[in-house]
């Protein structure tokens, strides 16, 4: 048995997002290609068709869930799910199609297809792991060293799998990026699993070297996508004091649910969930 952490960003512009997040989410790897064929169900469903025919891509949750989705959604009473997919799909298929029942049908569809994705995710034991910084932390001066919130999230992801019954191995899968930055990524994190104390324990469990995806894995690339976004804009931690977002509060509720924690010997709560305010390494730090 063996898991993977599907890695993803949310807000790293750093122009429109009240907190940059860094979100992991896991599967157990028996459960992955069933949750993938799951999912792409619910696209047909919710939609009446694969999102990637309609965007040329997977949808992002920026898309998905902004906040002109929730005031399209309220422009008209709840449209009967088998009316809402057939509107939704002719409006996907023809852009030019615009009428209001249209327009509303897609926004709920866009809502309630979030509102499925994070409760398959639950229903399939995902587990959910994230660091929230605020858009002015302070950061690396160059590439040369991992970020804090990397290796707190491949330190919670170690967490998890030292405590699960086996020590399962877990592997690492990030979006594709391109060629340049996924270099630097890849040299970071072989640096701090060959370099560190803690990445050198870590590595006992965790398989140092990513993997870089964009074929149909990238539908749970997808899900990470949506929890780092939600996190972003509707979840609040103490210390967190930007504004958050109402009408994420039953999508906020559903990642809450995949959040890792664990309990210590001594007592102690291990929460997957982290907010930091300095994402330079524990070293770079002035004394």
């Amino acid at each position: 048995m063996s898991w993977a952490l599907f890695i993803d960003e949310s807000g790293q512009d750093q122009k429109h997002s009240p907190y940059e997040v860094l979100a992991g989410v896991a599967i157990e790897d028996r459960k992955i290609w069933p949750l993938i064929r799951q999912l792409s169900d619910a696209q047909q469903h919710f939609f009446g068709l694969r999102l990637y025919e309609a965007y040329g891509q997977e949808a992002k949750a920026k898309e998905l869930l902004p906040r002109k989705t929730f005031r399209l959604a309220a422009q008209m009473p709840p449209i009967e799910p088998a009316q809402r997919t057939a509107l939704a799909r002719e409006i996907l298929l023809d852009g030019t199609a615009v009428s209001k029942a249209r327009l509303t049908a897609l926004a709920q569809a866009k809502i309630a297809y979030c509102d499925f994705v994070l409760k398959l995710a639950h229903q399939h034991d995902a587990i959910a792991f994230a660091t929230m910084a605020p858009q002015d932390a302070v950061r690396p001066p160059n590439d040369d060293a991992m970020r804090k919130d990397y290796a707190f999230l491949f330190e919670r992801f170690y967490y998890f799998l030292n405590g699960t019954p086996g020590d399962p191995m877990g592997y690492l899968i990030f979006d594709e990026l391109d060629k340049a930055k996924s270099h630097v990524l890849l040299g970071q994190v072989a640096s701090y699993f060959i370099k560190t104390r803690n990445g050198r324990t870590r590595s006992r469990l965790i398989i140092p070297e990513p993997f870089f995806v964009h074929s149909d894995l990238t539908t749970l690339i997808q899900l990470t996508d949506i929890v780092a976004y939600v996190i972003s804009w509707g979840l609040r931690l103490k210390g967190m004091n930007a504004e958050s977002r109402e009408e994420l509060s039953p999508l906020v509720n559903r990642v809450k649910r995949l959040r890792f924690s664990r309990e210590t010997e001594g007592g102690e709560k291990i929460w997957g969930f982290k907010h930091i305010q300095d994402l330079r390494p524990t070293g770079l730090k002035p004394a």
